[in-house]
């Protein structure tokens, strides 16, 4: 892919995160290409990956959020400073709110889009089996994404509604901990999800991609172990490890709804993972410092 973007003088690039991350395990320097533009969407972007890119090509990915539903409702438009993480600003003809379970506007929610009146590029409704259209109703599309908004009206991606957990009562987001394992040098992908615990109800357990050459044994476990101790706050941390190959839908979005059954089943049968490390395994991290 990268020979044919070179040897083709393709001056846009839009690809999903699943191509940006394997495309950072190639010496991207050695390409030279005639890019102007790279853009990201289909999931949220993570920051390591934009930084990366901009070292090695002096580019930016600008990143960008919609559904099937409708068109691009958010996104790093040209001219506005990109912030890592963020998936930019509302763009035009949408009014996107951030809504609490009840329905109040808030700085961390569902995002929604307000629909007195419905933006054009947002579908009618759904179509049934026998042909009729279920129309949309209510002052809000709510997207089932969950996002936050700074100061200054960026948006960044939380999580699916249904893919946050908690874990000791504290609130969890997939994608936080996934960005941070993925700066990891030998993680490629990550995919957190909850694992049931008979303490803390569930704990966050990273499923991993690694990157070509990489081990996965022990030693590796234990490097990523740290690192993500390094990294982020005690009551976070992922506390189990299985290197696996990612199930993924045809567009390339991990399917973490797969890893969460995965969970649910085996503890349903009391059995543990062939390969699956966890933080007790390792005498080594025992009383180690980490962030509070």
């Amino acid at each position: 892919m990268l020979d044919a973007i070179a040897a083709n003088g393709v001056t846009t690039l839009c690809a999903p995160p699943t191509v940006w991350r394997m495309l950072i395990q190639e010496d991207l320097r050695s390409y030279h290409t005639a890019l102007r533009e790279v853009t990201g969407a289909g999931e949220p972007l993570n920051p390591e990956v934009i930084d990366q890119v901009e070292k090695a090509w002096g580019l930016t990915i600008r990143d960008f959020y919609g559904q099937t539903e409708t068109t691009s409702q958010v996104g790093n438009s040209p001219g506005q400073p990109v912030k890592p993480g963020s998936m930019g600003r509302p763009l035009p003809g949408y009014r996107i709110r951030l809504v609490d379970l009840e329905g109040n506007e808030a700085e961390e929610g569902q995002i929604s889009i307000a629909c007195d009146p419905a933006p054009s590029g947002l579908m009618l409704g759904y179509q049934q089996d026998n042909g009729t259209v279920e129309q949309l109703s209510g002052a809000v599309y709510h997207t089932g994404d969950i996002g936050t908004r700074d100061a200054d009206g960026y948006l960044t991606y939380v999580g699916r509604a249904d893919d946050v957990f908690k874990s000791s009562d504290y609130r969890i987001s997939p994608f936080e901990l996934e960005s941070v394992l993925i700066e990891h040098e030998a993680v490629a992908e990550a995919a957190v999800v909850p694992a049931p615990d008979a303490i803390r109800l569930v704990v966050p357990k990273a499923y991993l991609s690694l990157v070509s050459g990489a081990a996965a044994d022990r030693e590796t476990a234990l490097s990523i172990f740290h690192h993500i101790r390094e990294r982020v706050a005690s009551f976070k941390r992922v506390r189990r490890i299985e290197f696996a190959e990612l199930p993924k839908t045809i567009s390339g979005k991990i399917r973490r709804v797969e890893l969460r059954r995965e969970e649910e089943m085996r503890a349903s049968e009391g059995r543990r993972a062939a390969g699956e490390f966890r933080e007790e395994d390792f005498p080594e991290l025992s009383g180690r410092s980490a962030r509070v």
